[in-house]
């Protein structure tokens, strides 16, 4: 499937806000309703819309410290990355993990209540992992920006 300037603008608008009715859709993208209908089911279809969610605000429901986290791991290879890979989506405190270049094996963003709730996901789940050689973390002091959109042209 390829996508035009219509489909760029309902995936843009979406993306601002992922509960828009077709009506609203249809009203930014000047087309009628039912063909932004079936657009949206298409790129959903195509896989170009993954899903939508809310974004909630951590802070007010209780979870006010985030941490990058780099991890190395201690040897490399397709069983380690995919036994590292099932035990990160087990854990509920990592938001997001990225495998990435550079001097880390992977970047984990952790979202918890407090320190001492960091402090035991460090020492308690994350040191004693068995593929897990090294951690260093960051903790963040002030979010500029965490948008998560992309920027279509």
């Amino acid at each position: 499937m390829s996508i035009d300037k219509f489909d760029h603008a309902i995936l843009d608008a979406l993306q601002r806000d992922g509960a828009m009715t077709n009506a609203a859709l249809a009203e930014i993208v000047n087309l009628s309703a039912s063909q932004v209908s079936r657009r949206r089911s298409a790129l959903e279809a195509a896989g170009y819309i993954e899903g939508y969610v809310a974004k909630l605000n951590a802070s007010k429901l209780g979870y006010g410290m985030r941490a990058i986290t780099r991890v190395n791991l201690r040897s490399h290879g397709r069983g380690q990355a995919n036994d590292f890979s099932i035990f990160v989506r087990s854990q509920p405190q990592i938001s997001a993990a990225l495998s990435v270049s550079g001097d880390a094996d992977y970047v984990l963003d952790i979202k918890v209540r407090d320190l001492d709730a960091f402090a035991a996901f460090i020492h308690e789940v994350l040191l004693p992992h068995p593929l897990v050689a090294q951690v260093r973390s960051e903790i963040v002091l002030l979010t500029l920006k965490d948008s998560g959109r992309i920027t279509l042209r």
